[in-house]
């Protein structure tokens, strides 16, 4: 694996497998190009009670971290300068997913944050991520502020949203898209293996659940002790949200690993079905007034003293289409005493959802905002007449 430390530089983690390393060392870097040229280990060190500690020398079996070595990368060979031999190379699997990151541009950027998250913090945050992060890949978007970044699979980057989310940045991503490529002209996507351990009175909702994402059940083992092992076979993009939807069906036992098997031509999947969703028409603090109107039309996402803005989804309508409303509306005030006056407003509690169920449920036309303190989902287009506008451009076109 690799490291890095501001004062040393890049580490190389790994198992000797042959021989003695010492600090002084003239070593040679072998990689899928060849032999490289002579390099020196600058800096050798060992693992004692969790804490990394310099070292005179270490033998086969020990697991060292070497400095002096700024080029090299996982799989890499670290052989004896004179007698170069190669081990078996690791291959680290290629990414599947893309998101793009961007700078956070809703109304309340900048209220949450304690980094400064601007386009150049991002890039270099992101850069830093790459020098240990070995699977993951970083690329301009269409604009300054945006960035394509790719992952080994929704897990692999909710876990580096997260990691940036508590370091005090604050940002918006998209949701998640496969990566696909070109092979004899047709269009090929990654294809996973996904193995599930659950009990098994969660088989008949698990398979339910593969099998409406088109997922192909290859083996199924249950054991009355231990519980029911499902493999599937299924397309990177049938996999996004399923983790999440495990652990509800499960109960928070089920136990999901995926991998990367092989690419297949992209085939049709059962298409995906989710309601329109509710947005704030109104910036300010949601009431328990305005909200009962919210709860009347669908499932809410928020509770009252909320602050939301225009634009921003703030539940799930019971039907298909968006609807504009405004969980910030006050009861009018007369001076006419009425026998409603002082009605109690019951409202359900809202729908509490994960970082990866917001990646799962948002649309391409919708972003997942990111905070320290706070994850909301919102348009891209804030305002509702310029979505109303794009909407018919897009049906004259």
């Amino acid at each position: 694996n690799l490291d890095h430390d501001n004062h040393i530089g890049r580490l190389a983690i790994g198992r000797i497998t042959r021989g003695t390393l010492r600090p002084g060392q003239d070593v040679v870097r072998i990689s899928e190009a060849g032999i490289g040229q002579r390099q020196r280990i600058t800096t050798l060190l060992t693992v004692e009670a969790l804490q990394r500690r310099p070292a005179e020398s270490a033998s086969a079996g020990e697991i060292v971290y070497i400095a002096g070595l700024p080029d090299i990368a996982v799989g890499d060979t670290v052989a004896d300068a004179e007698q170069p031999q190669a081990l078996p190379r690791l291959e680290v699997s290629e990414p599947t997913l893309r998101m793009q990151f961007s700078v956070n541009q809703s109304p309340f950027a900048g209220r949450e944050a304690t980094t400064s998250s601007t386009s150049r913090q991002l890039r270099a945050r992101l850069e830093r991520e790459l020098q240990t992060n070995v699977a993951l890949r970083v690329a301009d978007g269409a604009t300054a502020d945006i960035f394509e970044v790719s992952g080994r699979g929704e897990l692999h980057l909710a876990i580096l949203i997260e990691t940036m989310r508590r370091e005090g940045y604050e940002f918006e991503v998209s949701r998640p898209a496969v990566i696909t490529r070109e092979v004899d002209g047709e269009r090929h996507e990654p294809v996973e293996e996904c193995v599930i351990d659950c009990s098994l009175d969660a088989v008949g909702a698990i398979t339910e659940a593969l099998g409406s994402r088109g997922a192909q059940l290859q083996t199924m083992r249950t054991d009355a002790g231990s519980g029911a092992r499902l493999t599937y076979l299924a397309p990177t993009r049938a996999l996004i949200g399923l983790r999440s939807l495990i652990l509800t069906l499960t109960r928070g036992t089920g136990v999901m690993s995926t991998r990367l098997v092989r690419w297949e031509r992209w085939r049709q999947l059962p298409p995906r079905t989710r309601n329109g969703v509710l947005t704030a028409s109104q910036t300010g603090m949601a009431v328990a007034y305005g909200l009962q109107g919210v709860q009347e039309r669908g499932q809410p996402f928020i509770g009252p003293g909320t602050q939301v803005y225009e634009g921003m989804i703030i539940g799930l309508n019971r039907r298909g289409g968006d609807i504009d409303v405004n969980a910030t509306k006050q009861k009018q005030k007369t001076n006419m005493r009425a026998s409603t006056e002082d009605a109690t407003v019951k409202l359900v509690p809202p729908r509490q959802m994960s970082l990866e169920e917001c990646l799962d449920f948002i649309e391409d036309d919708e972003l997942v905002e990111v905070t320290p303190k706070t994850i909301r989902m919102r348009k891209r287009l804030l305002n509702a007449g310029d979505r109303i506008k794009l909407r018919k451009r897009d049906l004259a076109s």
